[in-house]
């Protein structure tokens, strides 16, 4: 997720400022308590200027996640090296992924559970993050006879996010990367079983004709 930052510089782009503002404003107050005012504060700029680039906080929060996630994916792209075996890629990608939220565990919460509250809009953002994380997934375990299909990988997704609320919720996410081995292996078994015997997404309600 998007890495904290100590001191804002001005050099950065107005935008880029905010965000930053957000993240910095939500943990160390939470998403509820935290106003724009306190944003714009944080960021060094004028309530004006947050108006300029976002109409609403949810809006704000919703940037903020999906520029997080792009960079959680974006690290966890790398950790995934094309040449190794799709187990020791599924290992990499796990403990790159651990890694990366327990960075950051005081913006967890609002990153996998205030994002829900802002409606149908941060509902759209997480689907959109989880389908990329998902292609990832995939490719992960693609093979010259076999691969996992994006459902599937949604399926497994799933697991890793009860894996992450349950850390939230006992505030235990700084030990994420304690617990990669172990999700890693389930997930490997999942994926072996998948991949072994293919599961055939549900049809579509679409008329063929």
């Amino acid at each position: 997720m998007i890495e904290q930052t100590a001191i804002i510089s001005s050099s950065l782009d107005h935008r880029t400022r905010l965000l930053e503002g957000m993240a910095r404003c939500v943990a160390t107050k939470g998403y509820a308590d935290t106003t724009i005012a306190d944003i714009a504060t944080a960021a060094r700029v004028s309530k004006r200027t947050f108006y300029e680039h976002f109409r609403t906080k949810q809006e704000c929060l919703i940037s903020l996640y999906e520029n997080a996630s792009q960079r959680g994916l974006n690290s966890l792209a790398k950790a995934i090296e094309p040449e190794q075996q799709w187990p020791a890629r599924v290992d990499h990608a796990v403990k790159a992924y651990f890694s990366h939220l327990a960075a950051n565990p005081l913006l967890m919460r609002t990153l996998f559970i205030d994002v829900l509250a802002v409606g149908p809009e941060g509902l759209q953002a997480r689907r959109k993050v989880h389908q990329q994380l998902a292609e990832l997934i995939a490719s992960t375990a693609e093979q010259p006879d076999s691969e996992l299909n994006v459902w599937q990988a949604n399926a497994i997704i799933g697991s890793l996010t009860e894996i992450v609320l349950q850390a939230i919720e006992q505030d235990r996410v700084e030990q994420l990367p304690e617990c990669a081995d172990e999700a890693a292996q389930v997930i490997r078994a999942a994926m072996q079983s998948t991949l072994a015997h293919p599961i055939v997404p549900p049809a579509s309600d679409a008329d063929p004709t």
